[in-house]
């Protein structure tokens, strides 16, 4: 579900409502016996879960319940009468499901609930998850936001932090803001691996920014072992999808 920008960060319970009835399916292999719960709208792209962690039921029941949750008050009870009593690993599970469901506001509720849970210690791979979330779903200004805050709890931004704001710039255009980003990256002393690289580069070059792109480019012989082949693959692969586009 697509949903309107969130005015602010702060905690709130916003009037959220569903247009598409969940569904919650659990196959079993007559091979292997094994339970591989799916939990997810009916037209949604599903991942099996059981490649990362299986849901447990009170997970399960805990997304249901906040998608079913119609209102502002709703909303609050379920967080006050369910959400509240998950263990820190189906907290955590929960709010990578509503990630991976793309229920943009409903994970921004539970991720603020979870840094005001006792045993929460700032956690830097959460805020690069939930600024890629964001990117994707082009709220700038929030990706920002989280940027922010993650260096007001004493996080250090690296690598992949500096590679998801990047990522979110691109989405909407911001060439000079994804650039200046990148500089400061440089500049903080976390070197751009070959996602952060390949990113800039595709979209450079997107875009129409040949300059831009040939500095990256450059650079790539400096942060990569073997750059000549790196940069072979980037384009071999760039080709490949621009004539699958065609």
């Amino acid at each position: 579900m697509k949903s309107a920008p969130m005015a602010s960060l702060k905690h709130h319970f916003s009037p959220l409502g569903l247009h598409k009835k969940p569904q919650l399916s659990i196959p079993i292999s007559r091979k292997t016996g094994t339970l591989t719960v799916t939990c997810g709208l009916r037209d949604a792209s599903r991942q099996p879960l059981w490649k990362s962690r299986v849901l447990s039921s009170e997970a399960i029941q805990a997304v249901h319940a906040l998608k079913l949750a119609k209102s502002s008050s709703k909303l609050e009870e379920v967080f006050h009468g369910r959400v509240c009593r998950l263990l820190k690993a189906d907290l955590l599970d929960t709010l990578s499901e509503l990630r991976r469901q793309d229920e943009l506001d409903l994970a921004l509720e539970v991720f603020h609930f979870v840094r005001k849970e006792v045993w929460y210690k700032p956690d830097l791979s959460l805020y690069c998850d939930m600024i890629l979330q964001l990117g994707k779903n082009k709220q700038i200004t929030m990706a920002e936001e989280l940027f922010c805050e993650l260096k007001k709890e004493g996080l250090v931004p690296d690598t992949r932090a500096y590679t998801e704001m990047i990522g979110a710039y691109l989405q909407v255009g911001m060439i000079d803001k994804a650039m200046e980003t990148y500089k400061s990256m440089k500049m903080s002393g976390c070197a751009p691996h070959k996602l952060t690289l390949t990113i800039l580069i595709r979209n450079l070059e997107k875009a129409g920014e040949e300059e831009l792109a040939m500095t990256v480019r450059k650079d790539c012989a400096k942060y990569v072992e073997y750059p000549r082949k790196f940069l072979e693959e980037v384009d071999q692969k760039h080709r490949k999808r621009v004539v699958d586009l065609v």
